[in-house]
């Protein structure tokens, strides 16, 4: 479904070429200030123009349409509402019957009987990602004690900061890049969490899997820790408050905050959409066909994501601190 949480509950509607996307909150507590302006800064750390970024550029500007009066939160439903104003629909026109690989074109056509909206990725575009963002935002605000940032650490392979030749390449050929984003999350109280399905580290990776186009997630040293003996993994524990000598668990144990700083890398694919052409199904046709995709697209969507890492993350943890 489209709804995450289970206090602080987060619900995403529309599609990339559709009138308007959105968000809409339930659980939200009432009294918190909120204006559009609070949401400017990170809606500009999302936005496209970088190198590598697509050339599709929308004002994005937040329209709070119920839940806030006199600039303060009243309790019910906040709903916020972004316009797309920018659209070239008609570059997907062929992409019901001749699907992109990797993308959601074939399976949204097979899910809903042909009726998916498959303009520009329709609801399973990183579009959909703003009213993400905008909810990060709103989520912070109920948890301001906790400290939450994300950086760009890989592309295509390469440390970000030594990338620019390999995205370089990637662009002048017609190919995309994917990346990795590391999150740091300082001052999660200790105790955040329960063990087993609603660990930490599940309800973390739920909402980071539903940003389009993550591949995996790990906390602390991750795949890393099965080359490693228990000796050297294990976090001496070095003070009455929890505090450990190294961080392999990445800030959680047992499925639960353990007052350390929350660690965790996010993988990110290479962009579906590229303009190299491709041999693929036609279903029309009913046969391989040579693809040719329209459309303006990111390069390396990755160089977009780490707000929207911290957005995720924001969510999660504003949504446990309202159930302690």
């Amino acid at each position: 479904m489209n709804t995450l949480g289970t206090i602080f509950r987060v619900s995403i509607f529309g599609e990339s070429h559709g009138n308007a996307i959105g968000v809409c909150i339930d659980g939200c507590p009432a009294g918190i200030a909120l204006t559009a302006n609070d949401f400017e800064a990170d809606i500009q750390r999302r936005k496209s123009g970088a190198k590598g970024t697509t050339a599709r550029h929308e004002a994005d500007t937040p329209m709070l349409l119920s839940g806030v009066c006199n600039q303060k939160t009243t309790g019910a439903p906040l709903t916020i509402v972004f316009n797309n104003d920018n659209t070239r629909s008609g570059d997907y026109a062929q992409l019901a019957q001749h699907p992109r690989p990797s993308h959601s074109d074939f399976v949204a056509t097979q899910k809903f009987g042909g009726n998916a909206d498959v303009r520009g990725g329709g609801h399973f575009s990183g579009r959909l990602t703003l009213p993400l963002v905008a909810a990060g935002v709103v989520a912070q605000k109920i948890i301001p004690q906790v400290h939450i940032a994300a950086q760009l650490i890989e592309v295509g392979g390469q440390k970000y900061g030594e990338h620019n030749d390999v995205l370089a390449a990637a662009i002048a050929k017609g190919d995309s890049l994917g990346g990795v984003v590391e999150c740091r999350v300082q001052d999660a109280p200790i105790g955040w969490g329960s063990p087993f399905f609603n660990s930490l580290e599940s309800l973390i990776s739920h909402a980071v899997f539903a940003i389009p186009g993550v591949r995996g997630i790990e906390f602390g040293t991750g795949f890393a820790a099965a080359k490693m003996q228990g000796s050297t993994h294990n976090d001496l524990i070095i003070d009455e408050l929890g505090h450990t000598q190294t961080n392999h668990a990445g800030g959680i144990v047992g499925g639960i905050a353990n007052g350390n700083e929350i660690v965790f890398r996010v993988a990110f694919k290479p962009t579906a959409s590229i303009s190299l052409p491709q041999p693929t199904y036609n279903f029309a046709a009913q046969q391989v066909e040579t693809l040719r995709i329209k459309g303006r697209h990111d390069a390396c969507f990755a160089l977009r994501t780490p707000v929207v890492v911290e957005a995720a993350a924001a969510i999660v943890l504003a949504d446990l601190s309202l159930g302690s």
